[in-house]
């Protein structure tokens, strides 16, 4: 459901991109470094990234643009290493997020577009278990939708030069 909801909405819904974003990186951290807890630990975890990227999106614009598209950087980075069959590299998913995070500032409506329908898909994917040669497919077609989804909705806010 998130990633839908980051798919079709991320740009109009910064805030939710962020808070969902924030949610997903929280939940992988906390599965990675509180593997021995109950689950219940690792979604609290999850769940307080995703509101504290939620209110910084809100009330701190700016720092929540650098953590949303650092956090989804890296978190795509370590998705697309899984796809191909590394093990994710703490140094390539840190540069994921720089990279994530420098296209957020740089360009932000089309870096929101671009991010959040990759986090989307991406979401989406990791879901179900299918051929990881249908899972590139239909990654690569949600991304593509998501971007004329999101596009098509901006282009409709946008005010009628005459």
């Amino acid at each position: 459901m998130i990633g839908i909801m980051l798919l079709a909405l991320g740009r109009r819904l910064f805030w939710l991109f962020v808070g969902c974003v924030g949610f997903v990186a929280g939940l992988q951290m906390a599965q990675f470094y509180l593997s021995m807890q109950p689950a219940w630990v690792a979604l609290a975890v999850a769940l307080g990234f995703g509101l504290i990227g939620a209110l910084l999106a809100v009330f701190f614009q700016t720092v929540a643009i650098g953590l949303g598209g650092f956090a989804a950087g890296s978190t795509i980075s370590a998705h697309l290493m899984a796809l191909m069959g590394l093990a994710a590299v703490p140094m390539i998913v840190f540069v994921g997020g720089i990279i994530g995070a420098i296209l957020l500032y740089a360009l932000f409506d089309w870096a929101l577009i671009g991010l959040s329908s990759v986090a989307g898909a991406t979401l989406i994917v990791q879901a179900f278990n299918w051929n990881p040669r249908i899972e590139m497919v239909l990654y690569a077609a949600m991304i593509v939708a998501g971007i004329f989804f999101q596009r098509a909705l901006w282009r409709r806010q946008q005010p009628k030069i005459k």
